[in-house]
């Protein structure tokens, strides 16, 4: 494909499982990896970036596997500008139908002070590397890494040794959220009309969300001659995160007057990835986010009401079955059965084989005796809460009672199964939730530290489900619980003995002698 080739078709790449993954907390099992970049193929996204292979030995497995299994999609791996990491992103990737290695270094001042590169050095390692992996894979991305900050004579030198080299994408990623629209396209445009052999590359754009731009920042690029999009579901990103898949798609599909360019994206399934995505990685979706937020097509005032009734083109862009979305109704209930059930989550995105219907199913029973109404959103929360929620956790919560007054401190009466016992205690706190938690922490003592406590409600209403979210952080490993239940309080507890059984796991990988018992159980009162 050349940059004068297919003009109106934009490949969408991407990085959800590995820039998407590098956010704090996000780190998703080597199940879910898989499960997620089946999604991605299934949904005809061109190109996954499904991991850094020479991060860890589970990256490497996970991008194997990947490449093995997926179907269409490119698999590409990532890699630092050295031999060994292309090495061992080929290793990785090899195996797919269409593999990639994507390999990359910082060319700004600041970024080549990092390996302390002058200029001259940082080209011949540029030729080398890239000479390198062109070798062992005739599908080789280079990136320029804080390309927006790096000065334009040396940019034009670089990328054309990548192309040189036999570099057949060439990515301009703004690394920390820097440019801005303009700065974006004249960037392109720029490259496009200086950089000899660049009618022969596809030129990439990689924008990060620090100042909110990502998605005009992208489209930019787009309009300027980029004719690929990095991007992940929901933005999942370091810092601010990255261009939102579902934005740049939904925005090229519903502005294709003026942005006349197609993918291959089928956007019924975004709603589904997007929760998906939401789950296994721990991060909810904002209510007012574009596309698939919970408010997107969600409308309150009077006036938006009554438009909607007469048309509802005038106050919606798009058709909420354009994203896969399904209107919420009421049909399930506390006598509904499991083949409804099935066919409700089947409706919803969730195809459940037979034991994790049963399981759902008692959750569910249980749920509609509590709730006097069961929406859409109580059973994706219930879904949510299953998949976090195991019975191979080596921490459970088996019951909890909470005594609140209105003077001094609060009482949590805790039962917890820990490996297969139970254990007791009786603890105080500054309020219900804080007693809760100190309650945890004296049955299954740990030294990690919650950085992150967030409560919001699924549906309306004083017996509406909340959703609790949490992060924990112990010795530099990061992990996200989620949790849902009627009582906030229940759930709180649900989600801060997940985010606990993650960092179990995270601990075990990181030392796999490590003994998961090495604490000192306590039972009180």
């Amino acid at each position: 494909m050349t940059q004068n080739t297919d003009q109106d078709r934009v490949v969408i790449f991407d990085t959800t499982l590995r820039d998407g993954e590098q956010s704090p907390g996000a780190t998703m099992t080597h199940d879910e990896k898989l499960e997620i970049a089946q999604m991605l193929d299934e949904m005809g996204v061109d190109i996954i970036e499904a991991g850094f292979p020479i991060a860890s030995e589970g990256d490497f497995a996970a991008v194997e596997e990947i490449a093995r299994r997926s179907e269409n999609a490119v698999i590409c791996g990532l890699s630092r500008a050295n031999f060994k990491d292309i090495d061992r992103c080929w290793e990785a990737v090899k195996h797919a139908r269409r593999p990639r290695i994507h390999t990359f270094i910082g060319t700004s001042p600041l970024h080549r002070a990092i390996p302390n590169l002058d200029q001259d050095q940082m080209a011949e390692r540029i030729h080398e590397t890239v000479t390198h992996a062109r070798n062992l894979c005739d599908n080789v991305q280079w990136s320029p890494m804080d390309a927006t900050r790096t000065e334009h004579d040396y940019l034009c030198r670089v990328v054309e040794i990548a192309i040189k080299a036999g570099a057949t994408t060439i990515n301009i990623p703004d690394t920390v959220g820097y440019t801005a629209p303009r700065e974006s396209a004249d960037l392109i445009s720029m490259l496009i009309e200086k950089v000899p052999g660049a009618d022969e590359v596809v030129f990439a754009t990689h924008c990060h969300n620090d100042l909110g731009m990502a998605t005009a920042n992208a489209l930019a690029a787009v309009d300027a001659g980029a004719r690929q999009i990095e991007c992940t579901i929901n933005g999942l990103g370091e810092r601010a995160g990255n261009t939102a898949l579902e934005e740049v798609v939904m925005a090229l599909k519903v502005r294709n007057d003026i942005m006349p360019y197609q993918t291959g994206i089928d956007t019924t399934k975004l709603i589904g990835i997007s929760r998906r995505v939401a789950t296994v990685s721990g991060f909810p979706v904002q209510f007012n986010k574009a596309i698939v937020g919970k408010n997107a097509f969600a409308h309150e005032s009077g006036i938006h009401q009554d438009g909607m009734l007469k048309n509802a083109e005038t106050f919606e862009i798009m058709r909420p079955s354009d994203i896969g979305l399904k209107e919420t109704n009421l049909v399930m209930g506390k006598h509904s059965g499991r083949a409804a059930l099935r066919a409700k989550m089947a409706e919803l995105g969730y195809e459940l084989a037979d034991n994790q219907l049963n399981d759902v199913f008692v959750r569910f029973k249980a749920l509609a005796d509590r709730k006097k109404e069961v929406y859409d959103d109580d059973l994706i929360a219930l879904m949510r809460d299953s998949e976090a929620n195991t019975d191979s956790d080596h921490i459970q919560v088996k019951s909890l009672r909470v005594v609140c007054g209105t003077e001094g401190p609060q009482t949590a009466d805790l039962v917890l199964i820990i490996d297969g016992q139970e254990h007791q205690v009786s603890a105080e706190g500054d309020g219900p939730v804080d007693a809760t938690f100190n309650a945890v922490k004296a049955l299954y003592p740990h030294n990690a530290r919650l950085q992150l406590y967030q409560v919001h409600a699924v549906t309306e209403g004083t017996d509406a489900q909340a959703t609790v979210s949490v992060r924990m952080e112990e010795d530099g490993r990061i992990a996200t619980g989620q949790a849902a239940d009627t009582d906030t309080v229940v759930s709180s507890a649900k989600a801060y003995v997940n985010a606990l059984n993650r960092l179990i796991i995270r601990r075990q990988k990181s030392d796999p002698d490590a003994d998961v018992k090495t604490v000192t159980y306590k039972d009180a009162g």
